[in-house]
């Protein structure tokens, strides 16, 4: 995607209340590009079915540019990952309607693929915080990025937990990227950002406030970026429930922390369980659940044995294709010998695949 195409897909993303993600795929598809659907004219739309709501929207093209928008993004130092691009956030493209755009402060990073929402009560009780203690540094040690709302409660101990012990953690705002919500906890943000073990993500463009319609929208990409959702405590007709509902809907694993029977801040994960939720009272329950601890061995096996420079250079030749040793041979300038004694190391790293007859592929974005 060109840059000035990315521009008009900001710019129709400033419509995004009214308009929501299915509309804008479908004006996408209907016009070839977002620029092409920025200029064509009004009459066009109606075949669409947008109603007179929606069609009054676009006489507002006429006095929105894209300069200021930019300055607020750039001031917050966050960038904007399309659905087109490829680090957009795998999890999350698999659900229905994905965010056209997401805007990002921090990184998003491949290993946050393997990430596990963790939710509760805003008003957590000491039990509740002392689950998310015990349990998130444990699942942040393992190698889940852990995805949270950045809310009062479970939501702040969990982000809070996983840094910790330096973890990744994911905080999914309902408001623009340019705020912080609720302000409490904008040390939180801070910690994140200034590590650079987190990141703040939002769909909602710039100076959004926090409508509470804005919750359960922000509800489905938490539950959309996870592989499952931990709820930790939470009240019969909590707010949390939005994102179970969300997260099976995603076909996604649903997990519960039992809790007192006396305390109603654990009613609402008694009825999870009894609804088919998976009980938790430790972090393996989890872990084994998700199946993800090969792929995270993998993972943290080729963080440890990075590549040297002279491999780096390997890589940088075989790029996405299958070569041949000979071609390698002649585009690294190296002798035979130390080609294929690097390709062999590489291949005992889990850095590059032999695919048979001297070809080989590079693996270390897989």
């Amino acid at each position: 995607m060109s840059n000035k195409e990315k521009e008009y897909w900001i710019l129709w993303n400033q419509f995004y209340a009214q308009i929501g993600p299915i509309r804008f795929e479908q004006l996408i598809k209907a016009f070839g590009s977002a620029e092409k659907a920025w200029k064509a004219p009004a009459e066009q739309f109606s075949r669409l079915g947008w109603g007179p709501n929606e069609l009054s929207l676009l006489k507002e093209r006429e006095n929105l540019t894209v300069e200021p928008i930019l300055e607020t993004i750039i001031k917050h130092k966050a960038t904007v990952i399309t659905r087109e691009e490829e680090i957009y956030p795998v999890n999350l493209l698999q659900i229905p309607a994905p965010p056209p755009l997401l805007y990002v402060r921090g990184e998003l990073l491949p290993q946050d693929n393997l990430s596990l929402a963790v939710v509760g009560s805003r008003r957590a009780t000491n039990y509740g915080k002392e689950v998310a203690r015990a349990l998130v540094p444990e699942l942040a040690s393992a190698g889940l990025t852990i995805v949270s709302g950045l809310a009062l409660g479970i939501d702040a101990e969990a982000h809070r937990a996983a840094l910790s012990v330096g973890g990744r953690t994911i905080a999914v705002l309902a408001c623009g990227i340019d705020q912080i919500y609720p302000p409490s906890n904008a040390s939180i943000a801070r910690e994140m950002l200034e590590s650079g073990k987190g990141a703040i993500v939002t769909e909602f463009p710039p100076e959004t406030p926090t409508y509470p319609a804005n919750f359960p929208i922000r509800n489905r990409v938490i539950s959309g970026l996870s592989l499952g959702t931990l709820v930790i405590e939470a009240a019969e007709g909590s707010g949390t429930f939005h994102t179970v509902a969300s997260a099976l809907d995603q076909g996604r694993d649903v997990f519960a922390v039992p809790g007192s029977i006396f305390s109603p801040y654990s009613a609402g994960t008694a009825k999870l369980i009894e609804k088919g939720a998976k009980p938790v009272t430790r972090a393996g329950d989890i872990l084994e659940e998700l199946q993800v601890g090969d792929q995270i061995q993998i993972r943290k096996a080729r963080e440890t044995i990075a590549p040297d420079p002279e491999e780096k250079k390997i890589l940088t030749i075989l790029g996405p294709n299958e070569l041949h040793v000979d071609e390698i041979f002649n585009q690294s300038e190296l002798d035979t010998a130390k080609v294929s004694s690097l390709l062999t190391t590489m291949e005992m790293k889990g850095l590059v695949r032999h695919l048979g007859g001297g070809i080989y592929q590079s693996s270390i974005s897989n």
